[in-house]
């Protein structure tokens, strides 16, 4: 285990077996030597670009499908490979090969690859930092090691921590590893065994987890495709639930203007006792059983960005929870037949009661308080998707109007002396001028929302509208753009990385933002 200057992101490549490990690093030969076949042995450091007529021994860590999104046209096999020491390299194998060479190919197993093409490696989303890529050729020959008397590592991880992926959100570098213990898998709390349903996973492709590396901030990890097919099955197979999880080749992207990571085609998940990253977490965590029942509401909680539609399809799934959305929707018009505001407490902003004499407030049990008008104002909204009722209560309606609700009242009533307290007071232009405006709002499901008993979505606050979309890739269930490398110096084809080699279906997904 190694160390980058800067002290954070962590380079790992072990067996998890000192013995091993330790074997390992003793037989180290030279770059060139005769093998048994007669072709000269190289290291991975060694490779160059252009034809190789030499002979390459590594462990095959991974492997997994290149696609075209959507059209779902196969571009080729992509491997992730390890040598004898610990330097990792991507492999690559073009469809016309697929056929001849994926039959042989085991995850975990040794390899001797002869004669292969040294591709230049795209500086976007790479699994290794190597700049070369083996391209197996039309006369490259591939076997099994079945006895090796030389050890190599069972796996390699780059860890990153949250400082390392907030600085390099949306820069499309490197794809770094992350491990921390789980808060919710899902919305569900790690207090019991979340219920997590595999027919559920396969047709949504997708699983949100929030993990904390260590002591530091809480992250958003979504799992797409396979990943998340992966991680289901795991962690159904754990009779209690497992604390500790490991995702493999993360992109980092800012969503909503905070930090969350993204799965790719080329990520794998490990638990608590899979490799020994999570085995050496766990033992810290153990170590450390404060920190499990720490909870970070600010990110836990953090509002997820969707369409009307969208949420209106939460609230009918069975497994819904009371949450925040943040939605952008426009203004169609300010409802007429309903109050557009209340007289709440002065100190809590509770509906206040009117007694024989005075206004009362059943939640501070006073009888005798200070009434305020308060925004209960209802908008008809719409976007692309549905049309909704938005519910504009207390400060959210000061911060779409620029005006204190007290404020519009005591103005109508200033206006007009011959009216008598009580008065009807129609709708104030300052909300009338919101129509055809565009917002983006935070809206709070409640459970009156679940038990469906109303649609009507609570404003809880006026944000920003988010920056204009840009000509970047949007983040869809396929992970992020890639650009992969045909074989032999063929030119570069701008794709999509998918799969890790299983099968589930070729139906389209629709992109999405969250």
């Amino acid at each position: 285990m190694s160390m980058k200057a800067n002290g954070k992101a962590i380079d790992y490549s072990g067996s998890g077996n000192a013995a091993a490990d330790k074997g390992s690093n003793r037989s180290h030969p030279a770059s060139h030597v005769i093998s048994a076949n007669r072709f000269n042995l190289m290291m991975f450091r060694d490779i160059t670009y252009g034809p190789q007529e030499a002979e390459l021994r590594f462990r095959l860590l991974h492997f997994w499908e290149a696609r075209v999104p959507v059209k779902n046209t196969l571009l080729g096999l992509e491997l992730l490979l390890i040598d004898e020491q610990g330097t990792v390299i991507k492999g690559f194998i073009t469809p016309g090969r697929i056929n001849k060479f994926r039959p042989r190919l085991r995850k975990g197993a040794l390899y001797s690859l002869v004669n292969f093409y040294g591709s230049r490696s795209n500086g976007e989303f790479r699994v290794a930092a190597h700049n070369v890529t083996v391209s197996f050729a039309h006369h490259s020959e591939l076997s099994v090691i079945e006895d090796s008397p030389v050890a190599f590592p069972d796996n390699h991880f780059r860890f990153y921590s949250y400082e390392e992926f907030e600085a390099n959100c949306d820069a499309k570098g490197d794809l770094y590893d992350v491990v921390g213990h789980m808060k919710l898998v899902n919305g569900q709390s790690m207090i019991g065994k979340p219920t997590i349903e595999v027919s559920e996973v396969a047709t949504s492709r997708r699983m949100v987890v929030h993990i904390q590396p260590h002591e530091g901030p809480v992250m958003k990890l979504y799992l797409w495709d396979n990943a998340a097919i992966e991680f289901c099955q795991k962690f159904r197979a754990f009779e209690s639930p497992p604390s500790v999880v490991l995702v493999t080749t993360v992109n980092p992207k800012r969503l909503g203007g905070t930090l969350a990571l993204s799965s790719m085609s080329s990520s794998r998940v490990f638990f608590d006792g899979d490799v020994q990253p999570t085995r050496d977490y766990l033992a810290w965590l153990v170590s450390h059983p404060d920190v499990v029942n720490q909870v970070n509401a600010e990110v836990v909680t953090k509002r997820e960005t969707a369409t009307i539609g969208e949420i209106f399809a939460y609230m009918k799934q069975e497994s819904a929870k009371p949450a925040f959305f943040e939605c952008t929707a426009t203004i169609d018009d300010v409802v007429h037949d309903a109050a557009w505001y209340y007289i709440g407490c002065g100190g809590c902003k509770t509906k206040a009661t009117r007694g024989a004499t005075s206004l009362m407030c059943g939640k501070c049990g006073k009888n005798d308080i200070t009434g305020e008008a308060q925004y209960l104002a209802k908008l008809s909204v719409y976007d692309k998707s549905e049309e909704a009722v938005f519910v504009l209560l207390g400060d959210a309606g000061t911060e779409l109007t620029g005006k204190p609700a007290a404020e519009l009242v005591r103005n109508y009533f200033e206006a007009n002396e011959d009216k008598e307290a009580g008065t009807h007071v129609p709708v104030p232009e300052a909300l009338l001028s919101t129509v055809g405006q565009t917002h983006h709002f935070s809206v709070k499901v409640s459970q009156h929302n679940l038990s469906g008993k109303s649609r009507s979505l609570t404003v809880t606050k006026i944000l920003p509208l988010p920056a204009p979309p840009t000509e970047e890739p949007l983040l869809t269930a396929d992970g992020d753009g890639v650009i992969l490398e045909g074989s032999e110096g063929s030119a570069t084809m701008g794709a999509k990385e998918l799969g890790d080699g299983t099968e589930f279906g070729n139906s389209k997904r629709v992109k999405r933002g969250d």
